[in-house]
């Protein structure tokens, strides 16, 4: 990207996931740039001249050489546990490798998921207006972006990331806060769910790195079974994935079985609603003049959500949902899935229009933090 393809002032977007950062400029139809959320340090002692330098990748580079690196994320169910690192990777976005740009220059709208605590907010402003003096911030839910994205203001946004599944019902544009549903079960956990599955089959993955590969795995061959009890007695054919050394893995019904656990936390002992419950539920929470419009406008967003047959899944399982005593084009509930891609879920092409609406909001923060100090 051309220097001079950059307007002065244009809001930098931050879509901070567990597992990918997407960054651009607002009014973007989709990201710049796209990579994992992770950090790579060498795992061996370099010992030949001209080596791969560094003791630090991030990004594409982190991709490449992962055989060779120890893979860490900084962040863990929608929360920063690793400040160091996390500040490492935003300096990278602005780097020459990506958005070619100075922070002093853009306002940001950075993107977490509802609910976290207060002193992840916290240290996010800190970390971008005392570390890299932007002029404006502003932090925002990402299913609220989310229904942006898809032209609505009345909805409920099911998003299912990487690292956190939640529900937050909107209304003409206001996000009902005592509605909203959170549960840390997501993708990474349907990754290692998959790999503890391919261990009882016989194939061990256990470095950082081979868990990258498990993940790819359950991008490309996992589905949704829309009965898992009768696909379990049938003699289906195993999906052949080929690892990166040429070898071959063929996989059963772990293929079904991993992406259950979005629908059954309880398969890893853990006690949390499951997706469809998390959906109803929220819807439940709000007013009862509000439901049935809620279950007609039901936003899918977030990769988790990607699986085939999740959007007939969640329709079909949400409990209590308003059926109509007749079949009519306006069946309740109604699901929509208009993000075919992870990119195509992002935020950008709206973003300059909530950044000028927040602008007071951008102002305020930046006041409170030089005047009155944290405490958001």
């Amino acid at each position: 990207m051309e220097s001079y393809d950059i307007i002065a002032n244009q809001p930098v977007v931050i879509d901070n996931g567990s597992g990918a950062i997407k960054a651009g400029f607002a009014g973007d139809q989709i990201p710049k740039y796209c990579f994992p959320n992770y950090v790579g340090r060498p795992k061996h002692v370099r010992v030949m001249a001209g080596a791969l330098e560094g003791d630090l990748f991030i990004g594409p580079k982190a991709e490449e050489h992962r055989g060779l690196l120890s893979v860490r994320y900084p962040m863990e169910h929608g929360i920063v546990k690793d400040w160091n690192d996390m500040e490492r990777i935003w300096q990278y976005v602005y780097s020459k490798e990506q958005l070619q740009t100075f922070s002093e220059e853009h306002p940001v709208l950075l993107t977490e998921a509802p609910l976290n605590p207060s002193k992840n907010r916290e240290r996010a402003a800190e970390v971008f207006f005392e570390t890299f003096n932007v002029p404006a911030l502003f932090i925002s839910m990402q299913a609220v972006l989310s229904l942006y994205a898809t032209g609505r203001t009345t909805g409920v946004v099911l998003d299912a990331g990487d690292g956190v599944t939640h529900a937050v019902p909107i209304y003409e544009g206001f996000a009902i806060p005592h509605s909203i549903m959170r549960v840390d079960i997501a993708g990474r956990d349907v990754s290692r769910y998959l790999r503890l599955l391919l261990r009882k089959e016989g194939y061990d993955f256990h470095t950082s790195a081979e868990f990258e590969v498990v993940r790819t795995m359950k991008e490309r061959a996992c589905y949704l079974s829309l009965n898992p009890q009768k696909d379990e007695t049938l003699e289906t054919e195993k999906a052949q994935y080929t690892l990166p050394d040429g070898s071959t893995v063929d996989i059963g019904p772990a293929r079904f079985r991993a992406p259950e656990l979005l629908f059954r936390p309880d398969l890893v002992g853990d006690e949390s609603e499951g997706i469809h419950e998390v959906l109803a539920f929220a819807i439940q929470k709000s007013d009862m003049d509000l439901r049935r419009t809620l279950f007609s406008n039901i936003v899918l967003s977030g990769g988790s959500t990607l699986f085939k047959a999740s959007q007939i899944l969640i329709m079909l399982l949400s409990p209590s949902a308003p059926m109509p005593l007749a079949p009519s084009p306006r069946s309740f509930p109604h699901v929509h899935a208009p993000f075919p891609t992870p990119l195509s879920s992002c935020h950008f092409p709206h973003a300059q229009l909530l950044l000028i609406f927040q602008i007071f909001r951008f102002l305020l923060v930046e006041f409170c933090l030089s005047y009155v100090g944290p405490g958001l």
